[in-house]
């Protein structure tokens, strides 16, 4: 229409306020949402904004299935805490579940339960909504689990080791439980060390008390998951770092890296990691490799001891392990 932005910058009269509203609420009542969302944008743009005009845009971007512009403008109003509050929140908490986002809507939920001032009316109805939410999540939750397990057990079989790990990531995700398949696993030569050590992990974030066999390169330890130290934490990183710290100055691009290649390492061997006195020895290989990296000439005849080549082969070893599997 020619003129249409003429228009829109025109005064709403009463007159046409009011043929607005009745044609708007007339759609909506006939089912006829497109029609009514249009009618009422057009009012809320002339700032016509009371409660049933809000109301009407919500049910109307619902049943048009239109989520994500409802729980935005749902959002929105919360922020404004006015009379209608609860009356918005209960819509909000709807669309959330109606979307599966149990969690998000518990989250609102325990916030809105917080105030002494909730009706009880209201509170029973946010409580009931809350335990739907939880036994939903849960739900969900068991039948990912049961498809992830299923998956990871045919990628274990298939030997395909770049998915057993994806597969450990998302169960982390999920924060499912874990099974005794897993226990299991620690010491099945089949599965990759990366994949070992996200699984630990896993055990790591159930906060697991009891003691756990793992088998990875040729070593094995027994250890109570909750007991270790999360591998940036671990006194071999820790102490590593603080030899080569004086690199952190003079070469800030070389300890960058060096810093890079002994998380590597340390993931792919955790959480069986080097004895705490050979941390001179890991410093020295990786001062070496970080040379060899950045194509620094080695004196000929420069001699190393054989704990220190050993240690230079074995963090290769992990790095090529770790970007095998997983990109940075």
């Amino acid at each position: 229409m020619e003129n249409e932005s003429e228009f829109d910058n025109v005064i709403l009269f009463p007159k046409w306020k009011k043929t607005l509203e009745e044609e708007s609420l007339q759609a909506l009542k006939e089912k006829k949402y497109e029609t009514a969302l249009l009618k009422l944008n057009k009012l809320l743009s002339y700032q016509v904004n009371n409660h049933e005009i809000i109301i009407a845009k919500l049910i109307c971007l619902m049943e048009l299935e239109r989520h994500g512009e409802a729980q935005d403008m749902c959002e929105a109003l919360l922020n404004i805490k006015d009379e209608n509050y609860y009356h918005y929140v209960h819509i909000y908490l709807t669309i959330l579940f109606q979307t599966n986002q149990y969690e998000l809507l518990m989250e609102q939920v325990e916030q809105d339960l917080r105030n002494e001032d909730l009706p009880a009316v209201i509170k029973e109805q946010f409580q009931q909504l809350y335990d739907m939410s939880d036994q939903m999540k849960n739900d969900v939750t068991m039948e990912k689990t049961t498809v992830y397990l299923d998956e990871l057990n045919q990628a274990i079989d298939d030997n395909k080791h770049v998915e057993q790990w994806r597969i450990i990531q998302n169960l982390r995700k999920t924060k499912a439980q874990s099974s005794s398949d897993i226990i299991k696993y620690l010491m099945n030569e089949k599965v990759h060390p990366v994949t070992k050590t996200a699984m630990f992990q896993w055990l790591q974030d159930q906060e697991i008390t009891y003691e756990v066999d793992i088998h990875k390169l040729d070593s094995q330890i027994r250890v109570v998951p909750a007991n270790i130290l999360d591998i940036a934490s671990h006194s071999i990183v820790k102490q590593t770092l603080l030899q080569i710290s004086e690199l952190e100055q003079k070469d800030p691009s070389l300890f960058i890296l060096l810093k890079q290649i002994l998380y590597r390492y340390a993931y792919v061997r955790y959480p069986i990691m080097p004895p705490n006195d050979d941390v001179v020895h890991i410093a020295e290989a990786l001062k070496h490799i970080g040379q060899e990296y950045v194509d620094i000439h080695i004196k000929k005849g420069e001699r190393r001891s054989d704990i220190i080549i050993h240690y230079t082969e074995e963090i290769k070893a992990c790095e090529t392990l770790y970007m095998s599997m997983i990109e940075d």
